[in-house]
């Protein structure tokens, strides 16, 4: 699932997002989200979230729950 829908995106997901200094090269960084910190219901480039370690960058993909 990708991350453009804010509906989507929940704290506790285990996601893949890219860092504002990975976005040319668009690797990827694993986590669990712990803030949604846009505010529209979409985005284009994903939606920003800051995981549980604090990295801030936009959602690429949803894990389901396990």
């Amino acid at each position: 699932m990708n991350g453009k829908n804010r509906k989507d995106i929940a704290a506790g997901l285990e996601v893949d997002i890219v860092l504002k200094q990975d976005q040319r090269t668009g690797k990827r960084t694993r986590g669990i989200i712990k803030d949604l910190l846009t505010n529209s219901g979409t985005h284009p480039h994903g939606i920003k979230v800051r995981l549980t370690d604090g990295q801030v960058g936009r959602v690429q993909e949803i894990y389901p729950k396990r």
